[in-house]
């Protein structure tokens, strides 16, 4: 959560000088709060030695990347100790614009553990550039509760997302490569699924055409960029649970039809060992702190509105060798995030999580209930009362993947106890646990209710067996209804032509037993961003869907949605600057 957005602080940004500053002064004190960064630069980080030393990680199995990051070997992980480990997933009610702070929930938990005296290590997404220059700004936590160093998380890092998109691309230089070569020997392809991708916000790269000028150009054809983030690689690399598995999945990839109807993918192309080898070194989880020290892994980073929203596997269960409790999170609210972290990454990785948090704020339940986002500061108890079936729903979908599930409910500092006892007393009357969270002004201290909470739960009452919203056997169709229908309250699902081609290939390809992962808006349950709380009996539309045969999950595009984002009006690169040697405007 960004402290430009926390109702703690009245902030207003101003430009003089060429030096940009958020003035924030909070409404409960006269004090100027520190912004993010400045809060970041004022902990004193421990070596990155000492830190693994701290959380018993062999130190000569970490590699430095500088003082306060490490690549950990991904082979240290102890499956009978991931057995032992409780893990928690943190997931939130539907986003709003007025922001939930998962992330910072997420890092608040685990100095909470830590504080009452539980070892835990929190597991997180990497950043990615795109939202960090466009709207939503960093992702590395908020106020007391982040990661850091959060200026280098929150930018280049340790090249994960390069080596991403190097690899990416090189398999469609490698490609066109391969086509113009070829082309003399009466070798094509009829149809070419992969896309080039790139770690920025540019809606003008969405389609393109390459190939254009001298013959020695390459070959004309039409293409286009994705994110990063939803990059097939990205996935892959996710997904992977070890340097073998990786390559065979780099193998799997499939690229396109030669006109004869025959699957080719980079196997065919025979370059799978190259792009393993830039990927190697990215496969590594990386290593890094929290602002009170404790261990964090933060590692992968796909989008969970055209993705599937979870850190890598192998982050998760190095975090959970080394610590009785690790906290992780999935990306906006649980009906994309948590559905895909239970059916897709659960489901792969033979992970059982003892206990999902559900992340509420009273400003996304007030806009929920109708509550425009300029005055959703403002008391108003009864919008609250509507905006609440919302959680209501997050609960109960939930609660059907057989999760025991307590609600964190993220404090503003507008908040009045009025709006928060309801809640309060909201969840008692369903039996379901209540805590609030004020890690992003008080740390860890501010996260020993919820801490207390999650360890008492999990103690009492932890999950059981993981129930997946559909089995694996099913047709692609039932399992699109399956969610749709039951987890996001549509009452007819619609195919377009191109969806309806799409499915008789996977058909024909054998590639039906795949999760499905769904890429649609992160606003509402349905594709229609405007339909917010609880809308019911809509048309859940599928636009197309695209073959992760790597990543082995299919992505079902549904409503209006852009795998390539573009940027606003007034994106956060506006405020980004060196200031007297000081990278200044990160949040």
């Amino acid at each position: 959560m960004k402290n430009k957005l926390r109702a703690t602080f009245v902030c207003s940004g101003k430009r003089k000088n060429e030096e940009y500053s958020y003035l924030c002064r909070s409404k409960l004190n006269s004090k100027r709060m520190k912004t993010d960064i400045e809060i970041a630069r004022s902990i004193e980080l421990k070596k990155i030695k000492k830190l693994a030393m701290a959380a018993d990680i062999p130190v000569e199995r970490i590699s430095n990347y500088g003082r306060y990051i490490a690549k950990v070997e991904e082979d240290l992980i102890d499956e009978e100790k991931v057995k032992k480990s409780n893990l928690i997933l943190v997931t939130a009610i539907t986003p709003t614009k007025a922001g939930i702070g998962k992330t910072t929930v997420s890092v608040g938990l685990a100095l909470g553990m830590n504080k009452i005296g539980k070892k835990a290590i929190v597991a997180l997404r990497e950043p990615s550039l795109g939202p960090c220059f466009g709207m939503k700004g960093g992702a590395a936590g908020g106020g007391y509760a982040q990661v850091l160093p959060m200026e280098k998380i929150n930018l280049h890092f340790t090249g994960d997302f390069h080596a991403i998109t190097s690899a990416n691309n090189m398999i469609s230089a490698l490609l066109d490569n391969y086509l113009y070569q070829n082309r003399d020997n009466g070798f094509g392809l009829k149809e070419i699924l992969w896309r080039r991708v790139l770690d920025v916000n540019d809606r003008s790269l969405r389609y393109i055409v390459t190939g254009l000028g001298p013959k020695t150009n390459g070959i004309t054809q039409e293409s286009g960029f994705d994110i990063t983030p939803a990059s097939e690689i990205m996935a892959i690399l996710c997904l992977a649970k070890d340097e073998d598995d990786l390559r065979r999945r780099i193998e799997n990839i499939l690229l396109g039809f030669t006109y004869d109807n025959k699957p080719f993918t980079v196997k065919d192309l025979g370059v799978a060992g190259a792009i393993t080898v830039l990927l190697k070194d990215a496969l590594s989880p990386n290593l890094v702190q929290t602002t009170e020290n404790t261990p964090a892994f933060v590692h992968g980073g796909p989008f969970a509105n055209i993705a599937h929203g979870c850190n890598s596997i192998l982050a998760t269960k190095l975090a959970m060798t080394f610590s009785d409790y690790t906290i992780t999170e999935a990306g906006f609210g649980a009906d994309l995030g948590a559905e895909k972290f239970y059916d897709i990454k659960c489901r792969k990785a033979g992970l059982n999580p003892k206990l999902t948090v559900l992340v509420v704020t009273a400003r996304a339940l007030k806009m929920h209930g109708g509550v425009p986002q300029d005055i959703v500061g403002q008391p108003n108890l009864d919008a609250l009362k509507v905006g609440v079936a919302n959680m209501d729903k997050h609960l109960e979908n939930l609660a059907k993947f057989g999760q025991t599930v307590v609600v964190a409910f993220n404090r503003y500092g507008d908040d009045t106890e009025e709006e928060i006892d309801f809640v309060r007393q909201h969840c008692a009357a369903q039996g379901i646990g209540f805590a609030v969270n004020n890690a992003f002004v008080e740390g860890g201290a501010g996260a020993v209710e919820l801490a207390n909470l999650v360890v008492k739960t999990i103690e009492e009452k932890p999950s059981q067996k993981l129930t997946f919203a559909y089995n694996d056997e099913d047709e692609v169709k039932e399992k699109v209804s399956k969610v749709a229908t039951n987890l996001y309250g549509a009452s007819l699902v619609t195919y377009s032509p191109t969806a309806k081609k799409k499915l008789a290939m996977i058909e024909e390809l054998g590639y039906t037993h795949f999760p499905i992962c769904i890429a649609k808006t992160q606003y509402s349950f349905s594709t229609n961003p405007k339909l917010i709380n609880v809308p019911k009996d809509f048309e859940f539309h599928v636009q197309d869907i695209v073959i992760n045969a790597g990543a082995e999950m299919l992505v079902v595009i549904s409503g209006e949605i852009m795998r390539m984002p573009g940027l606003p009006k007034q994106p956060q690169a506006l405020h980004i600057d060196i200031v007297n040697g000081e990278i200044e405007g990160l949040s």
